[in-house]
């Protein structure tokens, strides 16, 4: 104890914080809580329960580091009740050569959320060739609970070998809607959406969507990395166009307030730009659908250095939630 308060005299002043400082969002009600053994409610995502409310959003895929990463990270969903979605499934629709980096099902378990993921430009292509039967083989192989779609008209445009889309986003997701029987989620790819196609897809019977906002790692503005000087400098732009997690949650209660009727998508994943489990746990909060919060490039950092590193990150993360729930309220 003597040596506990040596320590806080002597830390007093360099502990010091200012107003400027202080987190706006929550009121912190410190009477109200003992300190919690397991203050984080489970939350039932498209069937499935999760043990804590976040999601492993959609990363890597095709590349000879994905195998590693994508264990490790099934490893913690099954350890700590998470979900996850794979990245792009795209090359297993040409070559099986890649397919035990994405079959992770037997390592996630049965019991938590694992979906596949493939571009809207490549779902547009199945479905004007009338090869979806390709896309239901690829969801029962790798016995996911459904297929994130991943909607990216930037990315591909902005892209040297970049796909075209030959009609709306919309008009395909309704399409496949209708040919298969599985679950479809549909998410950005680091920009967001705005209003109307919120509005639209939340009138469709999806099992979510994901935000994937504008905030957190912007697809655009990679591809302009890999692009030359002159694009990169003319369309430059076009990569600080987008909608914040917080606007998309906003934009979203709005619709289901004024348009409750209507609404047939029940879930989110909010994700983008979600830097702390402080981020998720207010904006997850703030939802008036069900929702839990993604995280992308966190996970990816410390998956790719080994299990124990991504271990330890999400025993932070849930135990933060758990004094956010105890002892946080949302203003």
């Amino acid at each position: 104890m003597e040596n506990r308060k040596k320590d806080h005299i002597s830390m007093a002043f360099e502990s010091q914080i200012g107003i400027t400082d202080l987190d706006p969002r929550f009121f912190y009600e410190p009477m109200l809580s003992p300190h919690p053994e397991n203050a984080v409610p489970e939350t039932v995502f498209a069937g499935k329960t999760m043990r804590l409310p976040i999601w492993i959003s959609s990363m890597t895929g095709g590349t000879k580091e994905a195998g590693k990463i994508n264990r490790n990270l099934a490893l913690a969903c099954n350890e700590f009740g998470l979900g996850m979605g794979l990245g792009s499934c795209r090359i297993l629709l040409d070559d099986e050569k890649h397919f035990p980096d994405f079959d992770l099902r037997d390592t996630i378990g049965e019991n938590q959320p694992f979906w596949a993921n493939l571009g809207i430009n490549q779902v547009e292509l199945l479905l004007r060739k009338g090869k979806t039967d390709l896309i239901v083989s690829m969801v029962e192989k790798l016995r996911t609970d459904g297929l994130f779609v991943h909607v990216n008209p930037f990315q591909e445009w902005l892209q040297p070998e970049g796909d075209r889309l030959m009609r709306p986003a919309m008009e395909s997701v309704q399409e496949l809607l209708e040919l298969v029987s599985f679950p479809i989620i549909v998410k950005e790819v680091g920009q967001g959406m705005g209003f109307e196609s919120l509005r639209q897809l939340l009138r469709l019977p999806l099992a979510a969507i994901e935000f994937a906002a504008f905030g957190g790692t912007n697809f655009a503005k990679m591809e302009l990395m890999r692009s030359n000087p002159q694009q990169s400098e003319l369309y430059g732009v076009l990569a600080n166009i987008g909608h914040t997690a917080e606007q998309m949650t906003d934009m979203v209660n709005r619709i289901v307030e004024s348009e409750p009727q209507t609404i047939r998508c029940k879930q989110l994943i909010i994700s983008g730009g979600i830097k702390s489990f402080l981020d998720g746990y207010h904006l997850i909060q703030t939802s008036k659908l069900p929702a839990v919060y993604g995280q992308a490039s966190a996970f990816l950092k410390h998956a790719a250095i080994d299990y124990p590193s991504l271990k330890q990150f999400v025993e932070y993360q849930a135990k933060g939630l758990q004094m956010a729930y105890a002892f946080l309220r949302v203003k």
